[in-house]
């Protein structure tokens, strides 16, 4: 439980340890980027210029252009947007569905909790990224549906999460006294408990946006993702894959992007992580 006093101690613990600054430094990047991406674009990002074609990095075209003469550049930029909307909405989704089904099983207990557990039990026996593929080949591919299949396919572990930190809190003294003074169950639930079981679910918020990020990634690159002509880092590295041997930079720079913005959510997931357990106090 993140109490008082392990939120009194989040911000130093939190700041003594480089990684997750970094990862900190990331993120609050990327996130600007994401938010001014239509005013710091040199290009539209679907303009077009056959003349231009697959030119290598230049002053003019900082990470070149690709096979149709757009700026590589511009539509990285908007790839940022998308890839952050993408794993913000989706990660969204996943963590309100799995604290509402996490919540109800941890309280109630017995049958309830039986069957909703039965049915992550169900949900998890599946491949997420082969379960994900055959809702997607049934649905029109858009990037709502993206981030809606996604969220509805990765609440799971939230919900198991939140369910454990219930089970550890549902019989402590201010739950009784809220009870005792007629509380009902739903404000008991959300008003009194969910508070305090937030700890891991801000972790795992944190972490599971990278990968939201990197399934995104990994559809677009199959060509059910994110659809043409709105970039995203997947599809600009389908292109390189088709040029790779004379236009590296289509698949140099959203791999480093991918690999950079995988590599600060998840330092700073597991920095939350430490600075959030009361273990590590000191």
């Amino acid at each position: 439980m993140f109490d008082r006093g392990s939120r009194h101690l989040f911000w130093p613990r939190l700041r003594r340890n480089p990684l997750t600054l970094a990862g900190g430094m990331v993120v609050m990047v990327l996130i600007l980027v994401s938010l001014l991406d239509a005013w710091i674009r040199p290009y539209d990002y679907r303009d077009q210029n056959l003349r231009e074609v697959l030119l290598p990095p230049s002053p003019e075209h900082l990470m070149g252009t690709d096979s149709l003469g757009r700026d590589v550049f511009s539509r990285m930029i908007r790839g940022t947007h998308i890839s952050l909307m993408v794993g913000f909405v989706a990660v969204g989704i996943a963590t309100i569905v799995g604290i509402f089904l996490g919540s109800i099983s941890g309280y109630y207990g017995g049958w309830v909790d039986r069957l909703i557990m039965r049915f992550v039990d169900v949900m998890l026996s599946f491949p997420s990224f082969f379960l994900i593929l055959a809702v997607i080949a049934l649905l029109e591919p858009s990037i709502w549906n993206i981030m809606v299949v996604i969220g509805l396919t990765s609440w799971m572990s939230v919900a198991r999460l939140v369910r454990a930190e219930f089970l550890s809190l549902r019989e402590r003294d201010y739950v009784v006294a809220a009870k005792a003074l007629g509380s009902g169950d739903m404000r008991v639930i959300f008003m009194h408990i969910l508070p305090n079981a937030m700890a891991p679910v801000v972790v795992s918020f944190v972490l599971g946006v990278a990968a939201a990020i990197l399934l995104e990634s990994a559809l677009s690159f199959l060509g059910i993702g994110v659809q043409p002509p709105e970039p995203s880092w997947g599809n600009i590295l389908t292109e390189g894959k088709d040029n790779i041997t004379f236009a590296w930079w289509l698949s140099l720079f959203p791999g480093l992007a991918i690999l950079v913005t995988v590599l600060g959510y998840n330092l700073l997931g597991e920095g939350f992580r430490d600075a959030m357990d009361p273990r590590l106090r000191q």
